[in-house]
Parts: structure tokens; sequence; C-alpha cells
């Protein structure tokens, strides 16, 4: 599917490319080219700049795993993931590293999420049957991974903060997405789950998933609950000590708990960074392979195509069309998270930070995750080829979660 995937944006890049420059445009293929090199350059910048978070993660990973910790996370959710991830053996590693990237995403630290996440696709590699071709597990994990919680979209919140200094607004609450944003990604995981279910023939009508979902909706309740009163600065602390004064508290979990178990932390802590260069150089063929086919497809000016395409329908269909401005930050998400971010700011500078599409373009960009990123790297980082129906239920999810993610917008913040 991936392959499809990367020939068509290529092909469908270049004509376009092709048709614009019999219409005049003798430039085009030079933005193409310019945009093909600027984008092998990111893929190996980030590439490069995961060498030292990995080497950090897999470090404190290795860690908790030696000290026991890992296994005891994978034990407490060993209920849900029994439902969720049947062909994962009770007490396997995979089972906490799963836990341990799904926490980084819900508190939207991505440098944190990424290690994590590549360690439990080596662990379900382990138990991989078939070494070319995505697992069962492989594939529920990444899907719900590209439709992963967020309980605080922290960079989004921050972009929010310092365009409204720059507009001159004043008591502007930069966190007022928090809420929506919740609601938008977990209709997203939902979505995805459900998918990725159907197709597994998985049972989730079960009390472990149920109590997990109402478990969730408590906790929306209760943090909404909590963070609601507060003024908008303090507001935007708050959230910022929360999620990374969890992050250092496991961490210190981890070291303390081995040492007093009698691990040599110190040297638990350097076999697993010495797995982070290798999986980093790893990855840099895939990345630029699907940032490349990406560039094609955006620098040829396909996407504005498509979003006008949309926003015409709309329009005949007689539905209000002022969520149509956002919708390039969702079409481009799947793709690029540079280039959604982007695009994002961009919005917010046309229309205004506090606008319903600043507002829209925000709740998109912070409940949203890059698919093809996601399955690039990750499917890559195990040698993984045939990536069987990956492709087809992570779209389905952020299809939904798209949808949510305007409809929550709507509910929240359209006065027209």
């Amino acid at each position: 599917m991936l392959n499809r995937i990367w020939v068509a944006l290529v092909l469908v890049g270049f004509s376009a490319a092709l048709v614009q420059t019999l219409q005049g445009d003798l430039q085009i293929f030079s933005r193409l080219l310019t945009g093909l090199f600027d984008t092998a350059k990111t893929g190996f910048d980030i590439a490069i700049g995961l060498v030292g978070v990995m080497s950090l993660w897999l470090g404190i990973m290795k860690i908790g795993e030696r000290g026991g910790l890992i296994q005891l996370f994978g034990r407490l959710v060993a209920p849900f993931f029994r439902r969720v991830f049947p062909d994962i053996p009770p007490g396997h590693p995979a089972s906490g590293s799963i836990v341990m990237n799904v926490s980084a995403n819900m508190l939207g630290l991505d440098n944190a999420a990424t290690p994590l996440g590549l360690k439990a696709m080596r662990e379900l590699q382990e138990i991989n049957p078939a070494k070319d071709t995505a697992s069962n597990p492989m594939i529920m994990f990444l899907v719900l991974n590209t439709a992963g919680i967020t309980l605080i979209p922290t960079s989004v919140i921050a972009i929010r903060q310092s365009m409204a200094l720059q507009q001159g607004l004043t008591g502007f609450n930069a966190a007022d997405i928090f809420l929506p944003t919740l609601l938008s990604t977990f209709i997203s995981f939902c979505a995805g789950l459900i998918t990725v279910a159907t197709w597994q023939r998985i049972n989730l009508l079960s009390a472990p998933v149920l109590g997990f979902m109402g478990g969730f909706a408590l906790l929306m309740g209760g943090l909404y609950a909590w963070l609601a009163p507060l003024p908008p600065a303090e507001m935007a602390q708050m959230i910022g000590l929360l999620g990374s004064g969890i992050i250092v508290s496991l961490i210190a979990l981890f070291v303390g708990v081995a040492a007093w178990r009698g691990v040599d932390v110190y040297e638990s802590f350097v076999d697993g960074a010495k797995e982070g260069f290798g999986v980093a150089v790893q990855i840099i063929p895939y990345l630029i392979a699907m940032l490349a086919a990406i560039s094609l497809f955006r620098s040829s000016g396909c996407m504005d195509y498509l979003v006008g395409g949309i926003g015409s329908v709309v329009v005949a269909l007689g539905m209000n069309a002022d969520f149509v401005p956002a919708l390039p930050v969702g079409l481009m998400k799947t793709l690029s998270g540079s280039g959604a971010r982007g695009l994002m700011v961009d919005v917010m500078s046309t229309y205004g930070v506090d606008s319903f599409q600043g507002r829209l373009a925000a709740i998109i960009q912070g409940s949203t995750e890059t698919t093809f990123y996601v399955l690039a790297v990750y499917f890559g980082s195990v040698n993984i080829t045939k990536t069987r129906y990956a492709v087809a239920c992570g779209l389905i999810a952020d299809a939904v979660g798209l949808v949510g993610a305007i409809g929550v917008g709507y509910l929240f913040y359209y006065r027209g």
C-alpha cells in the first residue's frame, strides 16, 4: 500500500507540474527540485536529531526493564491489552513500551513518544512470525498511535500564545482549545480502535475496554474541572508542569527502583542507549523517501487543488463553508507535521488567532497525527515492507478525527 501511495504522490505531483509548465509557469520544476533537496536535508536532520533523544529514552527504558517497572506497567494494563492486543503474550515487554508511548503522546511529548514507539515496534517484531509483514499487534499499535489521545497540546498552545502577543491581544487564553482538542482526539482514537478491531474481529464489548473508555471520560471531566477556572497564564503553567513533571518523575522512579533492586543503573542506561544510534540511522532512507513524495505533491499545488475542490462541493451542497480555510491543516497533517504547523500559523495570521478558523486550525493540529510519517518511520525501523491494511485504517481514523474536530469546533466556537 505504501508503494502505491508513494508512486501516486510522485506521479500526480509531476503531472500537475507539467500542466502548469504548459500553461506558462516556467519556474514550477525549479520549485519542485528545490523542495526535494530541502526535504532530503530535513529528513536527514530529523533522523540525526533523533539519535540523542533515542539514546536517552532507550537507555531509560532499559533501566525500567531491568528494574521490573516496565513489566509492572504491562501487568497493570493487561486486562485491556489482552482484549485489544490478543496476539501479544502475557507479560511481554512490548506491553509496557506501548503504555509508555501512549502516555507520552497523551502528554504531548513527541520527542519522548517516538523513541518509546520505536522500542515497542522492535519488541513486537520479536514475536512477529513474518518479519517483512506487519502483524496484527503492529497494525493496532500504529493506528492507535496515529490516532492517539492528546491530553495536552503543548506546542500548539505555545504557538497560539506567541501569535496572540504579536496580534496585540490582551488577556488571551491560548489554552482554551484544551477540552475541544481532547474531545476531538478521543473521537479519532475511538475511530481507529473500532476500525482495526472490526478488521481483526476483536470484540470490544468487554468490561476492560468499556472500563477504559469510561475512565478516560471521567479523567477528561476531572482535568477540565481543575484547569478551567484558572487564569490563562496559570493554566498554561500548570499544563507545562503536569507534562514535564510526570515524565521526569517516571525517570526518577525507574532509576530509584532499579538501584533499590541492585541493578547496575549506569551500565543498563549505556546498554539501552547504544541501540539509539542504530535505530535512528536505519530510518533515514524510509523517512526521506516519504518526505520527498509529499514534497512533490505539495509543491506542485495539488494540495491547493484538493482543498479548493472540497470547498466548491461544500458550497454547492448549501453547507456552511467557514471551516474550509482550516481544512488544509488536517489534510497536510497526515503527510507532514511541520507542513501542517506552517499552514496552521498561516490560518491564524490570515484570520486571527482568536477567530473561528484560527481556533479550528489549532484543534485540528493538536488532535491529529502525521500518519504517513509514523508509518514510514515505525515500519522502517523494523524493515516491514508489507503493511497490509495499516494505511487504510490509519486514514479512516484520520478522516473521522478531522470531521469530529470540525464538528467540535462548530460546537464550541462558531457564532455565525
